[in-house]
C-alpha cells in the first residue's frame, strides 16, 4: 500500500476487523460466572427473604477491552510498518546505479545494500536495464548493463571495503558501461561521507545528464577514526577524528591485547574545531606495551581501529654505571646527559642496588630493550652471563668507554670490536694536535641522515684495533677516520660501544643533539628489529599476515592482497592489494592502517548530479515495525483481563485471611535471617580474639633476614672506621690495634672524634655504615667468595673508599707483581671493576687534606700510595690542590699503616718502624689522619684554591 504514512505486510488480515462486532454480541451475552459464597449457619436467616440475583451480562468496560485486546490481536497480524517514504524511480532510460563500499560503510551496509535492493526492483518490475558500480572496487569492477535479476546477485555478493573510496573511477566505469545512452534515472548511495574526488565524480556523473538524479545520505553522526597511537611516558594517548560539522557525541575507545581481551577504556574528547580528540588510556606501561588493537567502542569499520605492532611498544632502558654515585654533582654523571636524551620517549630502569651481580640480572628480568653500560670494565660472572644471553635473545647492549673500559685488558665478548689498552687523548703518546671533529655519518650507517654539528669535538677515546673488517663494525667515526661508535651483531642481539664518555669529560658530544639522535636512533633499531621478521630489513616486503575487512575484523588475507612494501622513502598507500592489517608473520610484524595522522573527515556537500537532485535518506533509517508494540499492548490488555476475572469472581478474597497469617510469619523469617547475617559478620565488625601485633614485633618482621639492627645503630650513631675480617686472629688484631690508635690521634688532632673501630664480614655485613675500610691483604688469608667481591665492588660504586695494605714486598708497580701477597692482592682486583690507578702526585689533595704531605709511610716506607688517576689538567693551569669529581675509591700500599697506628690498651706502641727515625711514626699517623679526612670531605680542600676569586668578588 503506496503512498501511505503505514504500510502492512498483510493487509488481507485486516478484513478480522469485521469480525468485531460478533465478537462483542458473544462477550455480551456470556455473563461472568456467578460469585460462591459459603454463608455461616447464624447468617442464613438473615438472608433467607433476599432473592438471588445474577448478572444477566458482562460489564461495558470489560467488553470494550476485550473488543480492544482482539483488534489489537489483528492488527499485527497484518504487519504493520510506519514508513513515511518509499523509495520510488521515473523514467523509462536505464537505471545506473554508483554505491559506496568504502571503509566507512561497514556499520550501514546492509541498509544501502536494502535500499539498492528495493531500486533494483522497481526498475526490473519497469523492464529497465540496470548499470552499477561499487565506488571502492577495482577496474575488476564490471558496470556493464544487466537484468535486474543479475544486479540483485552482485549487489547480494557485494561486500564493504576497508580501502577508501574511489568514486572518480566508479562513474567512469559507467560512463563507459552506458556507451553514450541516456540514464533514466541515476542514483548515487553514499557513506555520507565528503571526499577529495567527490565533486569531480558528480562532474563525470553530471555529464551523462540523467532524467532523473537521487542521491542517498546516510547520518555520519557516529563515524569516528583513529588516526595514530602514542605511548608517552604518562599515558597512552589516541587521536581521533570525526566530521566536524555534526554534533559532538559521546564515544568510547577499548584497547585489546592479541587475544582480544579488554585491557582498557578510555572516553573520546573532541575539543578541536576541526573534528580531532584524543583518549588517554592511564594504565601502566606493562600492559600498554601488551595492547594489539585500539577500536571505537561499537565501531564497525577499519577506520574504527587502530592496529599497533612492535614498535608502538614503549621501549625500556636499562642504566648501569660504574662511577660513584653523587647526587650533589648531576652534571658529571655518566648517566645524565643518556637520561635526559632518554626520557621523553623510553621508561629508564635504574638498579635497585649497586652490587651488579644482583643488579643486572633484576633489570633483565623487566624485560628491557636496551641495556646501557656507562663505564663498566670488569662484570661480575653472573652478569656476564645474563647480559650475553640478553643480547643473543635480540637485545642492544649499548657501552660507553671511560678510564674503568680503558684499564680493562684481555678478551672481552661484550665489546664489538678489540680495543687498544690505555686511552688517547691531547697530550699522550698517541694524541692528535686538536681535538678531532666528527665526519659525516655514512649513509649506509645506521645514523644515516643524523646531521654533525661543527662544534662537536672530541679529546680523548678508547681507539679500536685495526682490522680487516673494522669498517664494517663503524657505525661513526672522527674526521682523521677513528672509530667513534662501532657495533657488531651476536645472536639476535647487537652490541654499540662508544668510544668517549656519557659525559662531557672526554668530548662535547653528550650535551649536543647530535646525541640524543644517535640514541634515539639505536633505541628505534632495537624496536623495529624486535618487531620485523627474522632477517627482513627496511628494504625488503612483508607478506600479508592478518588483514581488517570492511566491518574492522582481523580476517586471513584474500588472493588479492599483496606484500607490503618498506621503503622508508614513502609510505605505501592502503589500497585492496595492501589493504590495512599485519604484514609479516606470527614471529614479527608491521601493522599498516588506514588513517594518516592528518586525516580529517567532513560530511558529504550537496551535489549537483546534472539535473533536479533529490536529496533522500535511506528509507530504512525512518522504517519502524509495529509488530512488537502491538503484540506487547495486547499481552499488557490480557492480563488486565486476568485480573478483572480474578477480581470478579473473588478469588483475591480467598487469599486475605492467607497473607495476614504469613505476614506474621515472614516478619518472623526476616528477623531471624538478619540476626544470622549479623552472627556471620559480626567477627568482621568486632573482632575478638585477635590480638594486634605489638610493634616492636611488626618493626622487627619488616627487616631483612640476618640484619643486626643493633650493630645498625652502634655503626650509625658515631663514625667508626672498619677493618675488612681476613680470618687469621693475627692479622685482624693488628687491624684493631692500627685503627685504634688512628682513632685515638685523630680525636686528639681534629675535631673529629672516632668511635671504636668495628670488624665487618663482607660476605654478610652491611657495608654502607663506614666511609673507610681497612683491608690487609695477606697470602695465607682466605680468597674471598666472588659474591663478597660484588658486594665491595657495590661498596665502591656507592662512595664507599677501600684501603689495601699488602703485607709483604713493597709496592712499587701494579703491572710487574711477583710475591705472594702482591698476586692475591690481583686476584681480588681481577674482580672489581676498577679505573686506572696511579702513585699519590704531589698535587693531589691527599696531601693536603690536613697535613702538608710528601709521602705516605706506614711501618714500611719504600711504598707508594696508589689512587684512581686524575684527568689531566687540559688547560695546562698549575693549581695548588686537584681533587678530581669525587673521592678515589681504593687506595693501595703496602706501607704497613695498620703496624704503624698500633697501640695497646695503655697506648703504647706495639710494633717498631723500619727507620730508627721517630718522625716515621709521626708521618704514618699524618697520612692516616689526611686517608680519614679526604674520604670524608673529598675534594673539599681542591676547591680552596677558589677562596682568593671568592673574597675578590665578596669585597666587591
Amino acid at each position: 500500500m503506496g503512498g501511505l504514512a503505514l504500510s502492512f505486510g498483510a493487509p488481507f488480515v485486516l478484513a478480522g476487523l469485521l469480525a468485531l462486532p460478533v465478537i462483542w454480541w458473544l462477550l455480551k451475552l456470556t455473563p461472568p460466572r456467578p460469585q460462591v459464597e459459603t454463608f455461616p449457619p447464624l447468617r442464613i436467616l438473615q438472608r433467607v427473604l433476599k432473592s438471588e440475583e445474577t448478572p444477566s451480562k458482562s460489564p461495558w468496560w470489560l467488553t470494550l477491552l476485550r473488543l480492544l485486546l482482539a483488534a489489537l490481536v489483528i492488527f499485527a497480524l497484518a504487519a504493520p510498518t510506519l514508513n513515511p517514504r518509499e523509495t520510488t524511480i521515473a523514467g523509462t532510460g536505464p537505471l545506473a546505479l554508483l554505491v559506496d563500499n568504502g571503509w566507512s560503510s561497514g556499520g550501514n551496509f546492509d541498509e544501502r545494500r536494502r535500499a539498492a535492493e528495493e531500486i533494483i526492483r522497481q526498475a526490473g518490475e519497469a523492464g529497465r536495464p540496470v548499470t552499477m558500480a561499487f565506488s571502492a572496487e577495482d577496474a575488476g569492477d564490471d558496470a556493464t548493463p544487466v537484468e535486474a535479476a543479475t544486479a540483485l546477485e552482485r549487489l547480494a555478493a557485494a561486500q564493504p571495503r576497508p580501502v577508501p573510496t574511489n568514486r572518480v573511477a566508479a562513474a567512469r566505469r559507467i560512463a563507459t558501461a552506458l556507451e553514450g545512452q541516456r540514464p533514466g534515472t541515476l542514483v548515487f548511495l553514499s557513506d555520507g561521507l565528503d571526499s577529495p574526488d567527490a565533486r569531480d565524480a558528480a562532474t563525470a556523473l553530471a555529464a551523462l545528464a540523467p532524467g532523473q538524479a537521487i542521491v542517498y545520505e546516510p547520518s555520519v553522526d557516529g563515524v569516528v577514526g583513529l588516526t595514530g597511537a602514542d605511548n608517552s611516558t604518562e599515558a597512552l594517548v589516541v587521536s581521533a577524528v570525526r566530521p566536524a560539522d555534526v554534533p559532538a557525541g559521546a564515544f568510547t575507545l577499548v584497547a585489546r591485547d592479541q587475544q582480544s581481551r579488554e585491557i582498557g577504556r578510555a572516553p573520546v574528547e573532541f575539543s578541536g574545531t576541526d573534528g580531532t580528540g584524543e583518549a588517554r588510556f592511564a594504565i601502566p606501561v606493562e600492559m600498554r606495551n601488551d595492547i594489539a588493537r585500539i577500536e571505537v567502542d561499537g565501531g564497525e569499520t577499519a577506520g574504527a581501529a587502530r592496529l599497533l605492532d612492535d614498535s608502538f611498544r614503549r621501549r625500556r632502558v636499562a642504566l648501569v654505571s660504574g662511577e660513584s654515585s653523587d647526587a650533589a654533582q648531576p652534571l658529571l654523571s655518566p648517566l645524565y646527559y643518556i637520561s635526559r636524551a632518554l626520557e621523553p620517549f623510553a621508561d629508564l630502569v635504574r638498579p635497585s642496588t649497586a652490587n651488579l651481580a644482583e643488579a643486572i640480572p633484576e633489570m633483565l628480568e623487566r624485560k628491557p630493550s636496551v641495556v646501557v653500560l656507562a663505564d663498566i670494565g670488569v662484570l661480575p660472572d653472573e652478569a656476564r652471563t645474563a647480559l650475553e644471553k640478553f643480547v643473543e635473545d635480540g637485545g642492544y647492549l649499548v657501552r660507553f668507554a671511560g678510564p674503568r673500559l680503558a684499564a680493562t685488558t684481555g678478551e672481552d665478548p661484550l665489546v664489538p670490536v678489540r680495543l687498544r689498552a690505555g686511552e688517547r687523548q691531547l697530550g699522550g703518546a698517541m694524541s692528535w694536535s686538536e681535538p678531532q671533529k666528527l665526519a659525516a655519518m655514512s649513509e649506509t650507517s645506521p645514523f644515516a641522515g643524523i646531521a654533525v654539528p661543527e662544534d662537536v669535538t672530541v679529546s680523548r677515546q678508547i681507539l679500536a684495533e685495526p682490522s680487516a673488517d673494522l669498517g664494517e663494525h663503524t657505525w661513526a667515526s672522527l674526521a682523521d677516520g677513528t672509530p667513534l661508535v662501532t657495533a657488531r651483531g651476536q645472536g639476535a642481539g647487537t652490541i654499540v660501544l662508544f668510544h668517549v664518555t656519557a659525559e662531557a669529560t672526554w668530548s662535547n658530544l653528550p650535551i649536543s643533539g647530535t646525541f640524543v639522535s644517535m640514541l634515539r636512533r639505536i633505541v628505534s633499531l632495537s624496536r623495529a628489529n624486535a618487531g620485523a621478521p627474522e632477517g627482513q630489513t627496511a628494504a625488503d616486503s612483508l607478506p600479508p599476515y592478518r588483514v581488517l575487512d570492511g566491518t574492522g575484523r582481523l580476517v586471513s588475507p584474500g588472493p588479492e592482497a599483496q606484500p607490503l612494501s618498506l621503503a622508508a622513502d614513502a609510505a605505501t598507500p592502503v589500497s585492496l592489494q595492501n589493504p590495512p592489517g599485519l604484514y609479516g608473520s606470527e614471529d614479527g610484524y608491521v601493522a599498516h592502517n588506514l588513517l594518516d595522522p592528518g586525516a580529517r573527515l567532513a560530511s558529504l556537500p550537496a551535489l549537483d548530479l546534472g539535473s533536479a537532485t533529490e536529496a533522500r535518506s535511506y528509507a530504512y533509517d525512518d522504517s519502524l515495525d509495529l509488530r512488537p508494540w502491538l503484540f506487547a499492548a495486547a499481552l499488557v490488555l490480557f492480563a488486565l483481563d486476568a485480573f478483572a476475572m480474578l477480581w470478579l469472581n473473588g478469588g483475591f478474597d480467598r487469599f486475605k485471611g492467607r497473607l495476614a497469617t504469613r505476614s506474621t510469619g515472614t516478619a518472623v523469617s526476616i528477623a531471624v535471617l538478619a540476626l544470622v547475617g549479623l552472627a556471620a559478620t559480626g567477627p568482621l565488625l568486632w573482632p575478638t580474639g585477635a590480638a594486634a601485633q605489638p610493634a616492636g614485633q611488626a618493626e622487627q618482621a619488616a627487616q631483612p633476614e640476618g640484619f643486626d639492627v643493633q650493630r645498625a645503630i652502634d655503626a650509625t650513631a658515631q663514625t667508626h672506621l672498619a677493618y675488612v675480617e681476613t680470618g687469621d686472629a693475627t692479622s685482624d688484631d693488628r687491624s684493631q690495634a692500627g685503627l685504634r690508635g688512628l682513632s685515638q690521634y685523630i680525636a686528639a688532632k681534629t675535631a673529629l672524634e672516632p668511635g671504636e673501630p668495628m670488624a665487618v664480614d663482607i660476605a654478610t655485613d652491611e657495608l654502607s655504615f663506614f666511609p673507610l675500610l681497612y683491608w690487609p691483604v695477606s697470602a695465607d688469608a682466605p680468597m674471598p667468595s666472588e659474591a663478597a667481591i660484588s658486594r665491595v665492588d657495590a661498596y665502591m660504586k656507592q662512595g664507599g673508599t677501600v684501603l689495601f695494605d699488602v703485607s709483604d714486598d713493597a709496592l712499587s708497580s701494579l703491572g710487574n707483581s711477583v710475591s705472594p701477597g702482591q698476586r692475591r692482592l690481583r686476584d681480588i682486583l681481577g674482580d672489581l671493576d676498577i679505573p686506572p690507578l696511579e702513585p699519590v702526585p704531589q698535587d693531589h689533595v691527599l696531601t693536603k687534606a690536613f697535613y702538608i704531605l710528601s709521602s705516605f709511610p706506614g711501618l714500611h716506607s719504600d711504598s707508594p700510595l696508589w689512587v684512581e688517576s686524575l684527568v689531566p689538567d687540559a688547560e695546562g693551569n698549575s693549581r695548588p690542590a686537584r681533587g678530581g669529581d669525587g673521592v678515589s675509591s681504593l687506595m693501595i700500599t703496602s706501607n704497613d699503616f695498620a703496624g704503624a697506628w698500633a697501640v695497646d690498651d695503655r697506648g703504647l706502641f706495639l710494633y717498631p718502624t723500619d727507620s730508627s727515625d721517630p718522625s716515621q711514626r709521626e708521618y704514618a699517623y699524618r697520612a692516616g689522619v689526611n686517608i680519614v679526612m679526604y674520604v670524608l670531605t673529598g675534594n673539599y680542600k681542591a676547591d680552596q684554591v677558589h677562596v682568593p676569586a671568592l673574597l675578590e668578588r665578596l669585597g666587591q
